[in-house]
């Protein structure tokens, strides 16, 4: 593979107001305030044990911390909008004020959990439905300008491993991102990140099929972001557990990297750091 098919050209965002650099891939640390993730579900959701995290998140190389109080897993229970801003609103304050240079994306679908969340200090928003599960987040993002993760998901959290079914699920995703962008861009939103929403309403085949084509991705000249820490493409594979996924979740970040990944998402950021550092010397020295 190529040079420029293993990491973009230089390309910045700009978050609270300055340039953020994603020529080279970063990480992005995972904080789920849930009690129900597939993986860390329950850790991380009281003041001091989200801080501890933050802090060794940081500490470990993640360029961002991405908060979610909204668990997405397959078949997850789904909660009020109080609820999930109830969660927010006790850790992104005190994350804010400890780890004031810390950039801060929140993992929501809802426009108003968006909306409290910059106003609340927050710089990036995640957004697994891409706008599908709330009509008003494109115009929310537009009126925020801020950077913007829209993810492929076919159907809900509730219902998208029921059977999903495409005829060529590379093409899908890329004309799915292709109609978002177009209408984004119409918008006036100017930062876009895609992620290919591996697990998100596809089998073990469908994920490695999007996996083996990722780089078709890069004709929309966008960061892309890959979100496979643990997951069952992994461990069903694999034939173990989430906790003992960690090296196939470094095969997969490798492979991602090679695909044109920007941003690895990660609950290990030590080791999805050391697989940045590891492509990048052995790209950068053939």
């Amino acid at each position: 593979m190529t040079k420029d098919k293993i990491f973009h050209p230089k390309r910045t965002l700009k978050v609270a107001g300055k340039l953020f650099d994603l020529s080279t891939a970063v990480v992005m640390g995972i904080l789920n305030l849930t009690d129900d993730s597939f993986y860390d579900g329950g850790q991380h959701h009281t003041k001091r044990t989200a801080l501890l995290q933050v802090e060794k998140m940081l500490d470990e190389g993640a360029s961002i911390v991405d908060i979610g109080a909204y668990s997405s897993r397959p078949g997850a229970q789904h909660i009020s909008e109080a609820e999930e801003w109830a969660r927010l609103e006790l850790i992104l304050p005190i994350v804010n004020k400890e780890f004031p240079e810390a950039i801060i994306s929140i993992d929501t679908f809802r426009s108003e959990i968006a909306q409290k969340s910059i106003e609340n200090g927050a710089h990036i928003i995640n957004d697994i439905s891409a706008g599908d599960m709330d009509a008003k987040m494109f115009d929310t993002i537009a009126e925020l300008q801020v950077p913007y993760i829209m993810m492929h998901m076919l159907g809900t959290p509730q219902n998208m491993q029921e059977n999903p079914q495409y005829d060529c699920i590379q093409t899908e995703v890329f004309n799915y991102f292709k109609k978002k962008v177009k209408t984004l861009r119409e918008k006036g939103v100017k930062d876009i990140i895609i992620d290919p929403g591996f697990g998100f309403g596809k089998t073990l085949k469908h994920n490695y099929q999007l996996l083996n084509n990722m780089e078709t991705l890069q004709d929309l000249e966008l960061p892309i972001l890959a979100g496979i820490s643990r997951k069952s493409m992994i461990y069903k594979l694999l034939e173990n557990t989430p906790e003992e996924a960690l090296n196939g979740t470094s095969v997969i970040h490798t492979l991602c990297l090679q695909q044109g990944a920007s941003i690895l998402r990660a609950h290990d950021v030590k080791e999805a750091v050391e697989c940045i550092k590891i492509v990048n010397f052995a790209q950068n020295n053939l």
